[in-house]
């Protein structure tokens, strides 16, 4: 199912997803002066109405920001401007639930959409979601035109369309109990070169053919009908024409069928026409081969119901041709020959609700192509919902109201959107004079801050634009009475510092003497306050769990718990969340390795037993089980490591169950890492040589 939207308005946008925000804080960045110009930043927007909320020397501007850094900054939920869009449903009447041979309605009786009406408040890049629902009702109403290519190439086509009136009454029948159908013809602009001007061809186009008729335009032949003979009777009377070269003149018929609704017959209704030709066509532009430059203009010029303008206005466009088949609801079927196609094919590309069928050689399948393309079967009556997502970019110039318009395409049945604009705050509609908060009457006090009167600034108005600063007024904006003015940050208006702003609007000088700034604090791993913490006076002011100059040290405790539940093992103190081991002989995140107590030997023996030889009694799970260390092989115990002050290890020296030592150190730096001597060496029983001796 396709919608058309008609925008009334540029400011509006319809979205399918979420549109990419400018980097940094659109808010901030906005400097706005005023609720109402805070709010029409964006949807994440808010201002604060707190009179104490700026610090000395924040701009106005500065009680606009996003909604989390405003609470953050210390201004209550209660105290925050931050309207929200709304709806509102005008008229829902149901759609309509009937059978084919049921109730007999009129087509302003159906509705095939709901809701048909309502009302959107809308703030600017806040998101409205509106839900529909569509169902094509059964046996509704069609009027089908038949738009024929007359030209003398269609002779036969035109035998096999005498027909056609009530052979398609008869298969339209089981679609719909109420259908009407029309017939149009059309050749060529009737100037040079499109056709021949001598008198002769003026009269008979076709050599040698009686039945030939003088070239036109376009004929509005039959006005829609019920009449199935009657339509027989019309095309039995056409004659063939013909033109010059091999494109048609069919856009300027397609335009007047179009537009000429009165003499069409158009009904409020489902609306088909169908153009049959074996040729390509003439567009914009084409006209000034014939002298003819004057584009062309989109009205009905039938008279007598012949196009009377085509030697005046050029062809139409694509474009201004989608645009009027859209506005009057027209659904085209182009059936034409398989030579052209691709041509008709790219054409529906850019015509929607357009289809295209395979005419046969002599127009005899006309019948099912038209069926094909309408394509109606019982799937066609389901239910279909949709939500569309409307958002306002902006607001129009003094709030002015906007109507937007949404109908499938193909029918004439609408939904009527009407939608206004959230562009100023609640709290400006309160605004009152305060000569003891706005300098004698100079402003307007609203939203927590002076709205200065034409002429007058400062953040209570109290200066005139033209005053000039005096060494007086300057004299209030240096610091214990130094030289720079502001702290070079800013400018002295009226005798108090203006800060200057940033390139960065995250960024930004406050204090009285704007001495003050929110960017530069310590920093830990290129982070400002080490992400953990906000800048305030070029101190950072930590999160909870955090301190430190650049706020970051942890005092998280819970990485610090040795597998006893104590911290650091008893043997160390928590530092920013590590372990700092008091007790030299104990090492590791939580103080709980000691590589030289007793028992370190026996207690990693098994392990390094089955991961260097292969051997002993974890040589079955001792993947799984001895993973934890690193192993380094030596050729003999001179190569084992040493022990130093700074990583210390054990020399172990163990015997297998063959009676046979094995070498090795136990150390843990960073990891644990054991050495190991890659031989074996033989348990040898010390033989003690007793003598005896006869004194």
């Amino acid at each position: 199912m396709e919608l058309k939207l008609l925008f009334l308005s540029t400011l509006l946008g319809v979205l399918c997803y979420s549109s990419a925000q400018p980097e940094g804080n659109e808010c901030i960045k906005a400097n706005a002066e005023s609720c109402g110009d805070c709010i029409q930043v964006g949807a994440k927007c808010g201002w604060c109405t707190d009179t104490k909320f700026l610090k000395q020397g924040e701009p106005t501007s500065a009680r606009c920001d996003d909604m989390e850094s405003l609470r953050k900054r210390g201004c209550v939920a209660a105290k925050i401007e931050n309207p929200r869009g709304s709806q509102k449903t005008l008229r829902n009447k149901p759609v309509t639930n009937r059978k084919k041979g049921g109730e007999k309605l009129k087509p302003e009786d159906i509705t095939q959409i709901q809701p048909q009406k309502l009302s959107l408040s809308l703030r600017s890049g806040e998101p409205q979601t509106i839900d529909l629902k569509f169902k094509r009702a059964e046996d509704y109403p069609i009027d089908l035109y038949y738009l024929m290519d007359l030209s003398y190439s269609m002779k036969d086509d035109l035998e096999n369309v005498k027909n056609l009136g009530t052979s398609l009454m008869l298969e339209m029948s089981k679609i719909t109990s109420d259908f009407r159908i029309g017939f149009g013809s059309f050749v060529e602009k009737t100037v040079m070169p499109y056709i021949s001007t001598t008198p002769a061809k003026l009269l008979n186009p076709c050599t040698g053919d009686q039945n030939c008729t003088s070239p036109f335009s376009y004929k509005n032949v039959l006005k829609l009908t019920s009449n199935g003979q009657r339509f027989n009777t019309l095309v039995g009377q056409q004659q063939i024409s013909g033109n010059l070269d091999s494109p048609e003149g069919g856009f300027d018929a397609i335009m007047q069928v179009a537009v000429c609704g009165e003499h069409i017959g158009w009904r409020n209704v489902t609306r088909l026409l169908v153009f049959s030709t074996d040729a390509g066509f003439h567009f914009a532009g084409d006209g000034k081969l014939g002298g003819i430059v004057l584009p062309n203009d989109g009205k009905c010029h039938l008279e007598n119901d012949m196009y009377t303008m085509s030697h005046h206005y050029d062809y139409p466009s694509i474009a201004h041709l989608v645009q009027k088949l859209s506005d009057n609801n027209i659904q085209t079927i182009f059936a034409v020959t398989e030579e052209f196609q691709p041509v008709y094919k790219e054409l529906k590309n850019l015509i929607p609700k357009s289809a295209v069928g395979t005419l046969s050689a002599n127009s005899s399948n006309v019948i099912n192509l038209i069926i094909d393309a309408y394509n109606v079967s019982i799937s066609a009556f389901i239910t279909v919902y949709f939500s569309i997502n409307i958002t306002a970019l902006g607001c129009p110039k003094q709030g002015k109201t906007e109507t937007l318009k949404i109908r499938p395409l193909g029918f004439t049945e609408e939904v009527e959107i009407r939608l206004s604009f959230i562009c100023d705050c609640e709290c400006q509609k309160e605004g009152i004079v305060r000569k003891d908060l706005c300098h004698n009457g100079n402003g307007t006090f609203e939203c927590g801050a002076c709205r200065c009167n034409k002429g007058r600034i400062g953040r209570e108005c109290e200066c005139r634009k033209d005053e000039v600063s005096s060494e007086d007024l300057d004299r209030n904006c240096r610091k214990d009475n130094g030289t720079d003015l502001c702290s070079n940050n800013g400018e002295c208006v009226c005798g108090k510092c203006e800060c200057k702003k940033r390139d960065n609007p995250e960024e930004y000088y406050s204090g009285k003497y704007c001495e003050c700034d929110n960017f530069n604090c310590d920093r830990s791993n290129n982070k400002l306050c080490g992400g953990h913490g906000r800048c305030e006076c070029r101190v950072c002011i930590c999160d909870a769990n955090y301190t430190g100059s650049a706020c970051d040290c942890s005092l998280d405790t819970s990485t610090c718990l040795a597998s006893n539940n104590q911290i650091c093992n008893g043997r160390g103190l928590c530092e920013c969340g590590t372990c700092r081991c008091t007790d030299p002989k104990f090492q590791g995140p939580t103080c709980e390795i000691c590589p030289t107590c007793p028992g370190v030997c026996t207690e990693h023996k098994a392990c390094v037993q089955c991961r260097a030889f292969g051997t002993g009694e974890k040589k079955d799970t001792c993947e799984q089980d001895c993973n934890y260390f690193t192993l380094v092989k030596v050729k003999d115990r001179d190569k084992l490591p040493q022990p130093v002050q700074a990583f210390p290890l054990m020399h172990c020296k163990e015997r297998d169950a063959n009676d046979c030592w094995f070498y090795y150190t136990y150390a843990v730096n960073n990891y644990t890492e054991v050495h190991v001597v890659e031989t074996l060496g033989k348990f040898r029983k010390k033989k003690i040589d007793i003598r005896y001796y006869t004194l």
